[in-house]
């Protein structure tokens, strides 16, 4: 087996030398030179759903420049961290290449066997995290910072594994009902608040059970809302903000209809 635990640096090193220029504390960007972790986390994230935007547009050129900038913000990580004496681009690389060789030993391993990969991985990953994380909870390892569809979706399947879990997606219909007479019995807007909460989780559950990604979906919906929206306001026009609420109704109908 060739050893590809070791990646090439010559193929993304330019870029790490322009961040390395960049942060330079004599010759650098101020703005670059004065970032740190926390500063730079939002656009981390900005840039992954930019990526995701692209994928949904099937745009590839877009796709490509948005791949760069997310590239560009490991790579500012980790300028910031060898900076700082933790660790450098090339250990994040060699320690990504290492770990995904790890957990397929089903295509790496000696006498490599494809079935069943997926299955290895969690068990891999799980060892790994038990390792790890002093936390015994199935819970344990489930950032905080995961956007909260996401981090809904991932608690639920820690909670699966363990048995915990609807047997079909009739309890989790019977669950979003349930969450959803508490929303309107609830009689503050703490108490509201926090059964909206839990209707949200309900419908993550519902999601789950279906094979449905909720991001994907609430994304679509989003998406389906904006364009039936500017078709409101294109048959209306300046008139548009004026009408009632009955005529956007009929508006949005309208828009329904057409596609």
């Amino acid at each position: 087996m060739s050893d590809t635990s070791k990646a090439s640096p010559a193929d993304i090193m330019p870029i790490a030398d322009v961040m390395a220029r960049l942060r330079d504390p004599e010759t650098g960007c101020p703005w670059d030179i004065e970032q740190d972790f926390a500063s730079i986390a939002p656009y981390t994230i900005e840039e992954a759903y930019e990526v995701a935007d692209a994928i949904d547009r099937n745009d590839m050129a877009d796709l490509r420049d948005e791949l760069g900038d997310l590239l560009l913000q490991v790579v500012f990580h980790s300028r910031i961290a060898e900076q700082a004496g933790h660790f450098r681009l090339q250990d994040v690389i060699d320690s990504i290449a290492a770990k995904m060789i790890r957990r397929h030993p089903h295509v790496f391993g000696e006498g490599a066997r494809r079935e069943d990969g997926h299955a290895q991985w969690e068990s891999i990953k799980a060892a790994e995290r038990a390792d790890k994380i002093p936390d015994p909870s199935a819970m344990a390892g489930v950032a905080q910072a995961l956007p909260a569809l996401l981090r809904a979706e991932k608690l639920q399947k820690r909670a699966a594994r363990t048995g915990f879990d609807w047997p079909d997606a009739q309890g989790a219909i019977a669950k979003i009902h349930e969450e959803l007479d508490e929303v309107t019995s609830a009689t503050s807007h703490a108490h509201r608040e926090e059964e909206v909460g839990d209707l949200l989780f309900a419908v993550v559950n519902l999601a789950r059970h279906l094979k449905i990604d909720p991001e994907v979906a609430l994304r679509g919906g989003n998406t389906k809302f904006d364009r039936r929206f500017r078709q409101m306001e294109a048959i209306a026009g300046d008139a548009f903000v004026g009408l009632s609420l009955d005529e956007k109704e009929a508006l949005w109908q309208q828009a329904k209809q057409a596609e």
